[in-house]
């Protein structure tokens, strides 16, 4: 009895031991980190990040109407109180051109501003409008983008006034929705199951199956127009340059504990930022063939679900609980990050 016992007590060490090997990260470390936590006197869901024309003057918004003003590039940042008919709007997006800016949200929300923030006005929107606005894109003088939680697509050319459709049906409820630099979308069912791409002059969605058996995370564009996809299981892929239709062979890097990628961005074209759960948070210097961890903001306790680069040298990354780092091109530290 005693010899089994010992032989079952030999397998749960040998267990443990090979468990604790499959938890440790092979992914070599970055050689400083270029990211600095930003204290923000909120705990709320934070959502998006924009700036105007002046680099110093921009905006957060996110849960419970949640609006955050910077006028020193991001360093610090304050409330601002908007008088709205329920104090728990969600501001889901904020995109500015020049001085005139725009904040979409739930429950069908739209906010413009045309002096940099001073004064907001809302929107009036249609009670027919298929969903709620989770995307809003400042294109230029009077114009702006809107899309909703369900791929309806619109567009102003008056400041809000009236509104085209740019689609002629909604997709469906969808995860997350992306649009790209020269006015393409995808959309990401809301179970993962399967993707959807628009571009200008199309008069529908067209559905994609997903590439794997894994569920879609999020999807994106690059500036080239090429899209990246995140799945479950720290899945990584690229659609193909010389083939749009094709995706390039999927790519793990981080196998044994990258499981929640939540979002990438381009810092450059060949350097790629991915955001995911506990602090995790990867780097590729050559277009995805290689990555590297940034280890020292691992102990951030926040989940990094949106990673936005606004110029090469100005970038953010917004965690929860009111969490968000800032992107420091000339600071190299060593030293471990602390949350706000």
């Amino acid at each position: 009895m005693h010899s089994i016992v010992r032989s079952w007590q030999r397998i749960f060490a040998l267990l443990i031991v090979v468990l604790a090997c499959i938890g440790c990260s092979k992914v070599p470390s970055i050689s400083s980190n270029p990211w600095q936590v930003v204290n923000v006197p909120t705990e709320a869901k934070l959502l998006d990040i924009a700036f105007t024309d002046n680099p110093q003057h921009g905006y957060l918004v996110g849960s419970n109407a949640t609006l955050l003003e910077t006028n020193d590039g991001g360093d610090t940042w304050k409330p601002l109180n908007l008088e709205l008919d329920d104090p728990r709007s969600r501001f889901d997006s904020v995109s500015f051109a020049g001085k005139e800016g725009w904040i979409a949200g739930e429950p069908s929300l739209l906010l413009h501003t045309t002096d940099e923030g001073r004064n907001w006005s809302r929107i009036a929107l249609s009670e027919k409008l298929p969903g709620n606005p989770i995307v809003i894109k400042a294109l230029a003088e009077n114009t702006a983008e809107m899309a909703t939680d369900v791929g309806a697509i619109y567009q102003t050319t008056d400041g809000g006034k009236n509104w085209k459709a740019q689609v002629e049906a909604a997709v469906g409820v969808v995860r997350n929705l992306e649009r790209s630099a020269d006015g393409k979308y995808v959309a990401v069912s809301a179970k993962g199951s399967f993707y959807s791409t628009w571009e200008p002059g199309q008069s529908a969605w067209v559905p994609h199956n997903r590439l794997s058996s894994k569920r879609l995370e999020n999807m994106g564009f690059a500036d080239n127009g090429q899209l990246w996809l995140l799945a479950r299981g720290g899945q990584v892929q690229f659609s193909d340059t010389t083939k749009p239709d094709e995706w390039l062979k999927a790519e793990y890097p981080e196998l044994s504990t990258s499981w929640g990628l939540l979002d990438l961005a381009y810092r450059t074209p060949d350097e790629i930022w991915i955001g995911g759960g506990s602090g995790n948070l990867l780097r590729s210097t050559d277009g995805g063939k290689t990555w590297e961890k940034d280890r020292d903001v691992e102990g951030v306790a926040a989940n990094f679900y949106k990673v936005v680069f606004l110029k090469p040298d100005q970038g953010f990354i917004i965690g929860d609980r009111g969490v968000l780092l800032k992107y420091q091109p000339n600071v190299e530290t060593a030293s471990q990050p602390e949350a706000a």
